[in-house]
């Protein structure tokens, strides 16, 4: 890196400006490094079960191997998953990458809608997805390129008696699997029954590993390409930011967000691994009591989160109970950390939250505050190691540092592209810069703080929401004439989806409304308000200007 980078000067003194961006030949690599570095310690614990580094790297390769002799399915093909956080995730997902596929991402609580949608657009060819969900994919799959369906149950991989118990109660007791039929599907359990060696494939760092399925900062929903090579690279540059806070296969990792969230893939699934720790997955963070008492089980040492994860541990009352004094990093990402939460957080446990920020496009890891307590908040804190921000104006023209402006990125996290979509590629790059879509600016010590965005996204609880694609549902309501959708501030969720609606039914109700959107829609993207006008604000062409909705 040159001289001339004001964040350099506010580096730890630990921190390298630079990484080695081939330390790790593939995601595969990494794995492989901890396999023979902690093969007996456990890698992956969830419901009280664990497997060693050892069971992940075998199960894997049964995974690969199926993949590869059991299926019509060729190197580079796409691979789904659309699983929440349990053992059966990163086992497909190393076992994907070792058969030298694609793995797809998708959120588990997508409707058929918007299964329909993702998997004909990237072209996805098989599928593992748990049972609780398998109906939605019966309504679809006839629709989608998808053809080999695998499986999966809550207790699959807990044991015989374990994993009996908890599928009966999640199926006959709380009745969370709706009735489905797909008689060509395979169990996820009959795919790793055989440990098998997978054919070896040449995997390069500039190989694609995974599609993000995201809106981007243009609103329309599309893949993002991320290599062996951003992944590593985001891990490295992580570990060279907080590494020196741990100590090899010696740590606890909770892992409550999400790992089909990029967040938590890279810093809690492939960081973990790097680290040799001990990764404990929880499946439903939602159920805060039960999460509470899957802390106080052990001492942990780092945990990452969202605004309104943070939040909502703090406000219930089991959080006093539990032991912080091992906890060595606490990390915020995914939306903006708020104030009032990062001193109470503090407060209560005598840790401080780090907030770092990112995009799916960036890996997700762009920048990071500092880990030795100079970490400002309400800042992002400075760009992560061999990381460069820049800030351009509304033509595209770079602006001063500490002048606001949109913020760019440049680094070997940042994608090479959208999957087989140039023209939208093309919109968020300047040369080698990768437009965000926030505007911040940059203080004279190398701090950026967010000021606003340039897009209109929405984001719920840490969950990006694009008004067009919200729009259109709606627009296809019959009572419906007009609709226009933005962000409004919400204390529990941080923004909420607010719909503005012009009726061409005046009997349409907000209950109908609702409703509609809950056929068609994720819940967190359904309006959480709905207002009926007589017109909308627009443009003098006749666009729905969303800033003037009230």
């Amino acid at each position: 890196m040159t001289i001339g980078y004001p964040w350099l000067k506010s580096y730890p003194k630990f921190v390298a400006h630079t990484i080695d961006e081939n330390k790790y030949s593939s995601l595969i690599d990494i794995l492989n490094r901890a396999v023979i570095n902690y093969s007996v310690l456990p890698a992956i614990e969830n419901m009280g079960k664990s497997i060693t580094y050892k069971e992940l790297d075998d199960y894997s390769d049964a995974f690969a191997w199926w993949l590869q002799n059991k299926t019509n399915l060729k190197p580079g093909d796409r691979v789904a998953i659309q699983l929440p956080n349990v053992m059966q995730f990163p086992v497909a997902v190393f076992g994907i990458l070792k058969a030298g596929m694609i793995v797809v991402n998708v959120n588990p609580l997508y409707t058929a809608v918007e299964m329909k949608h993702q998997f004909t657009d990237l072209n996805v060819k098989a599928l593992l997805i748990l049972e609780n969900f398998a109906s939605n994919l019966q309504k679809i799959q006839s629709e989608t390129p998808v053809e080999t369906v695998i499986i999966a149950s809550l207790g699959d991989m807990l044991g015989t008696i374990k994993g009996t118990i908890v599928n009966f109660v999640v199926r006959k007791i709380k009745k969370l699997v709706p009735s489905y039929s797909l008689p060509s599907s395979i169990k996820f359990n009959d795919t790793i029954r055989v440990i098998n060696k997978p054919e070896a494939r040449e995997i390069k760092l500039s190989d694609v590993a995974f599609l993000q399925y995201t809106g981007g900062t243009t609103g329309v929903p599309k893949g993002v390409t991320l290599t062996h090579g951003n992944i590593c690279a985001n891990m490295a540059q992580v570990d060279a930011w907080v590494g020196s806070l741990f100590t090899l296969g010696k740590e606890v990792v909770i892992t409550a967000l999400p790992m089909y969230h990029i967040f938590s893939l890279t810093a809690n699934c492939i960081l973990g691994i790097h680290l040799g720790a001990k990764n404990k997955l929880i499946t439903n963070p939602r159920d805060m009591k039960a999460y509470l008492k899957e802390l106080k089980k052990e001492k942990f040492s780092f945990i990452t989160g969202v605004n309104t994860l943070y939040n909502l541990m703090m406000n219930h009352p089991d959080f006093k109970t539990v032991d912080f004094s091992g906890l060595k990093l606490a990390l915020a990402g995914g939306m903006a950390l708020q104030d009032v939460v990062a001193k109470r957080w503090e407060e209560m446990t005598g840790k401080a939250i780090v907030e770092a920020y990112g995009l799916s496009e960036t890996s997700p890891g762009a920048s990071v505050n500092p880990v030795d307590g100079t970490h400002r908040i309400g800042t992002i804190g400075l760009p992560l190691s061999s990381t460069i921000f820049k800030f351009f104006d509304d033509n595209g023209n770079e602006v001063p540092y500490g002048q606001a402006g949109e913020i760019g990125i440049k680094g070997p996290q940042v994608m090479p592209g959208y999957w087989e979509r140039p023209d939208e590629t093309a919109k968020v790059f300047n040369g080698d810069f990768f437009l965000t879509g926030d505007i911040g600016i940059m203080d004279e010590d190398g701090f950026t703080r967010i000021i606003d965005r340039k897009k209109e996204m929405v984001v719920v609880s840490g969950f990006n929401v694009f008004p067009n694609e919200i729009e259109k549902i709606i627009a296809e309501h019959p009572g419906v004439l007009e609709v226009g959708v933005r962000g409004v501030p919400d204390e529990k969720t941080t923004e909420a989806v607010s719909a503005f609606i012009v009726r061409r039914n005046p009997n349409v109700t907000e209950e109908s409304i609702r409703a509609f959107c809950k056929e068609k829609l994720t819940p967190y993207k359904v309006p959480k308000h709905i207002h009926f006008r007589e017109e909308l604000p627009k443009s003098n062409v006749g666009k729905i200007l969303r800033r003037l909705l009230e």
